[in-house]
């Protein structure tokens, strides 16, 4: 490593240190600074983003460029044609979320598509990161054979040797969304649809959709922190729980990493939090990922006892009374297939009882919690648990309660109950459980000096 190779470095740790912890910042110099060639990061950009953010956008990219995960960036521009076509007097109506391209509106789409490649570009170059725009030569694409569409392209190849070549030179690709026929018909493709396919073609380390809205917006308006496809999937593209343009996103993820490896994955964040999202554990926008299944058992039968009070050990970091299998009689329990999230339920007066709720650290920001957490929420509506009093996640627990009872010790959450002597009872049975993870088991004195919270492993970010 040269001098100045150390010193970029030194600034990327110290900059990740502000963001992260310790450990994030070793994963950072494990996965990137000690690579010999770069990793590739397929970013969409949306045209809204380089209208209103450009600065930012810039900066990011570059800052990608340092940590060792080079960019190949591919852009929209609809902000932009909306403007010029408007000031033109232009009509091109939106049909079936594509714009309508006649030759007028195609010779307006690409200057408008050149002039916001360029711009990005020479913002890169402004940061001394070196850019090079690709606004031909590189989507093989054929006309879609629809009256409503006019000059729109369906893509049929992506010629990806010199994007890979210009990025593993230094140089950060800026791709334009547009296509061009055998008979060298220019058309307007879908800059999504360039993304996927310059993904499928290069196989990126990362593939990242950046825009306003800082990542997948949910039913009530918020950013979803991250999407476990196998589980979450079906529900999300077909029901209220996506706005409708994350919807439209979301099918586009799924076709993309049903096409990638396993270990692929899509963030979907704004600039100015991109380097959160993909170098801390918790992020700042939606992580989407392949991720597998949650089975629900009824009993204890079909589960590894030893992997299971593994992964609660791991997350709580004390020891699991050894009787609890035996003594224990789940009414419900979740467990991920990998064995990495769980929820484990019992029956407590005749009530659901959320007895431990534990993700490993390595599957925290993957959303197999939250996956575990909503399928449990749907299928159990009346429910009660309790954390401990200076739990980091009782926040976040509060927000998914109805109501909630504070000791010194414990904090006791309830939700789908409105009976008061319902939640009493269910208040007192918290209260006087014993508690079933101790540091020293064969210690008396340490068993009751050690109880503490069944639910949720202590952390500084949610579960999810």
């Amino acid at each position: 490593m040269t001098n100045k190779e150390k010193e970029t470095q030194d600034v990327i740790v110290r900059l990740l240190t502000n963001i992260g912890s310790r450990k994030e910042v070793e994963q950072y110099l494990k996965h990137y600074a000690s690579v010999d060639a770069p990793k590739f990061a397929v970013v969409k950009v949306s045209g809204a983003i380089i209208d209103r953010s450009l600065d930012a956008l810039a900066s990011s990219m570059s800052f990608l460029q340092r940590v060792g995960l080079v960019p190949i960036v591919v852009h929209g521009g609809n902000v932009q044609l909306d403007r010029a076509l408007a000031q033109a007097g232009v009509d091109a109506p939106v049909v079936k979320g594509l714009r309508k391209m006649t030759p007028a509106a195609l010779e307006i789409a690409r200057r408008v598509l050149h002039d916001t490649n360029l711009r990005l570009v020479e913002a890169l170059e402004g940061l001394e990161t070196r850019a090079r725009p690709f606004t031909s030569g590189v989507v093989d694409a054929k006309k879609v054979e629809t009256h409503d569409l006019g000059l729109i392209g369906a893509i049929t190849g992506v010629r990806e040797s010199a994007i890979a070549q210009t990025a593993r030179a230094g140089v950060l690709p800026i791709v334009a969304p547009l296509g061009e026929t055998s008979k060298g018909q220019i058309l307007v493709v879908h800059a999504d649809a360039v993304a996927r396919a310059i993904a499928l073609a290069l196989k990126p380390h990362k593939v990242v959709f950046l825009n306003e809205a800082g990542g997948l917006i949910d039913g009530a308006g918020l950013v979803r922190s991250a999407v476990n496809l196998a589980e979450d999937y079906a529900e999300l593209s077909q029901s209220s729980g996506l706005d409708a343009e994350s919807q439209r996103k979301l099918v586009e993820i799924n076709t993309l990493l049903s096409d990638l490896p396993p270990t692929s994955s899509v963030s979907i964040t704004s600039p100015e939090h991109l380097a959160k999202e993909l170098f801390t554990h918790g992020g700042h926008g939606t992580l989407v990922r392949r991720g597998e299944k949650v089975v629900r058992h009824d009993d204890w039968s079909a589960i590894d006892n030893d992997r299971m009070r593994q992964l609660l050990e791991e997350c709580f970091a004390r020891k699991l009374d050894e009787r609890y299998f035996e003594e224990k009689a789940p009414y419900r329990v979740y467990l991920a297939e990998s064995y990495r999230a769980t929820a484990i339920l019992t029956m407590e007066g005749g009530v659901p009882y959320l007895d431990k709720f534990a993700v490993t650290s390595e599957a925290q920001g993957e959303g197999i919690g939250g996956s575990i957490w909503q399928r449990m929420r749907r299928e159990t509506p009346k429910l009660f648990w309790r954390s401990r009093a200076n739990n980091a996640v009782n926040a976040w627990y509060a927000q998914k309660a109805d109501g909630l009872y504070k000791t010194k010790k414990w904090w006791v959450f309830w939700t789908g109950m409105s009976d008061f002597g319902e939640i009493q009872r269910s208040v007192e049975r918290a209260l006087e459980m014993p508690a079933t993870f101790y540091d020293a088991p064969s210690s008396p004195m340490a068993v009751a000096a050690a109880a503490t919270a069944d639910v949720s492993p202590i952390s500084v970010t949610p579960p999810s």
